[in-house]
């Protein structure tokens, strides 16, 4: 497999992926390149970083044989996300999809979703496997501020607010007793982990 890798910026590689990538063994095989200063492998692209004044070797060769690897090398963790469905947009995505909000509570909570990248804030996973029924794109207007936890969806994907930020996704509840990093291994969501929400507190 041949991968062309082109310059992004003057301290940057990138390469366009194909389709059905095994993402989270060749974000580690990248990493763990000499000389690397990191590596961000997104659904499309694939990028490492690194000092202008030693630039790494191997990079096209590195990601071809990670490409090529016949199974995963690292196991995605699983992660159960209690989450209260009382957001903001819980009422609004229920009329958009014609359904009843319990209904949509059923369907967002039905699914397992998988961490497809990370970007936007530090700690923000793509959660990718949201039922088509509730697609919706962005919020026309984005809101200033929105809270820390909260669970939201747009496009194809759902995902847990790290912490408070402006955002224009849609705010279908909060994660409880959540927390979008860890002390000793950083980011709770790698690339590739499984997630799945669980709702509490229902309500009438």
């Amino acid at each position: 497999m041949t991968l062309k890798l082109e310059p992004f910026g003057d301290t940057a590689l990138r390469a366009r992926l194909p389709e059905g990538v095994e993402r989270r063994s060749l974000l580690a095989a990248l990493r763990a390149l000499p000389r690397v200063v990191d590596a961000v492998v997104t659904e499309s692209h694939a990028m490492i970083t690194f000092d202008p004044a030693a630039p790494p070797e191997g990079v096209a060769e590195a990601m071809a044989a990670a490409l090529s690897a016949p199974a995963p090398t690292l196991a995605p963790k699983r992660h159960v996300v209690r989450v209260r469905y009382s957001g903001p947009d819980l009422e609004e995505v229920a009329r958009g999809a014609h359904l009843a909000r319990t209904e949509v509570v059923a369907i967002h909570t039905a699914a397992e979703y998988v961490v497809s990248t990370l970007g936007f804030l530090p700690g923000f996973a793509y959660l990718r496997g949201l039922d088509p029924r509730l697609v919706v794109p962005r919020r026309s207007s984005p809101r200033p501020r929105v809270d820390a936890r909260s669970v939201a969806i747009a496009g194809p994907y759902t995902g847990i607010y790290p912490f408070a930020s402006p955002g224009g996704w849609h705010l279908l509840g909060t994660a409880i007793d959540f927390s979008a990093f860890d002390a000793a291994s950083g980011a709770t969501f790698a690339l590739g982990d499984r997630v799945r929400f669980v709702e509490i507190d229902p309500c009438p």
